[in-house]
């Protein structure tokens, strides 16, 4: 890892529009993915893609937020910010995963859910609040990936896991170091300085007990070598896989609840 780079520096890596992205991650990573669309309640949302595949041979259902690389994408995709039908569809796999204990991968690149009017009139905090109390009492294994820049319950609604692995240049908070910057200094031009304080970068979050491992990325990041970088988060993924599989479910269960209701209640880890 580098760790002469700044949060600010992160921040940019974070948000290159050439890194991997989770048509990337299941094309490389998984076969015969099968595309489920769809909340069954109200339409489609395609910032959030999901369906099930084989990893190494064994049935698990794969789940990602969806940016595009192009603009066309970008706009098909709302620029990666889902809607309530979004977190639907995905609360619906999960719960389907459950079902035929299938494990769950969950990749997460979103500088947060849709704000928007019309999200908000069809349900959006009740949807994230509702994967909230849902993913944290799944009895399937959950891993989730943060592959990108990941902000406030839009990530989080994809990252209640029993492992939470972080790229080394994705950065994982509470809103972007422009929001930050614009409620504390009422002015976004002091991101840079916003992106050193709020501890967003990954060994940052290692330290605090938030996420559970980091993934290294090649020099300059992710998008330089691209399959280099996703050789690695295949190695972690299926070590990680190997432990969670000799778990119960209710233990799983069990484990994660907890997990996460000890974050912030007990002092930082000491850093190497």
């Amino acid at each position: 890892m580098n760790p002469t780079l700044t949060a600010a520096e992160r921040v940019a890596i974070a948000r290159h529009p050439q890194r991997p992205n989770i048509t990337d991650y299941i094309g490389t990573l998984f076969t015969d993915f099968f595309e489920c669309r769809g909340d069954r309640l109200c339409k489609e949302d395609p910032a959030i893609l999901g369906g099930v595949a084989l990893y190494h041979g064994r049935p698990v259902t794969v789940i990602g937020t969806r940016k595009g690389k192009t603009l066309e994408e970008n706009l098909k995709c709302n620029f990666g910010m889902p809607g309530p039908e979004g977190y639907r569809k995905a609360l619906r796999l999960m719960k389907q995963a459950e079902k035929f204990r299938r494990p769950i991968f969950t990749f997460i690149d979103t500088s947060g859910a849709y704000p928007g009017l019309e999200a908000e009139e069809r349900g959006q905090g009740e949807a994230i609040a509702r994967n909230l109390l849902e993913m944290s009492r799944l009895t399937a294994p959950v891993i989730a990936v943060i592959t990108g820049e990941s902000n406030s319950g839009g990530a989080l609604a994809l990252a209640v896991a029993d492992r939470v692995l972080m790229l080394e240049n994705a950065v994982y908070a509470i809103l972007s170091p422009e929001g930050f910057a614009s409620i504390l200094w009422k002015d976004a031009q002091r991101s840079g300085e916003a992106a050193g304080l709020m501890q967003l970068t990954a060994p940052d979050l290692m330290r605090l007990g938030v996420i559970d491992g980091i993934i290294p990325e090649p020099d300059g990041g992710a998008h330089t070598t691209p399959q280099a970088a996703l050789r690695e988060v295949d190695r972690s993924l299926r070590r990680q896989l190997a432990a969670l599989s000799k778990e119960s479910g209710p233990a799983l269960a069990a484990a994660r609840y907890q997990k996460f209701r000890k974050m912030g209640a007990q002092p930082p880890k000491e850093t190497p």
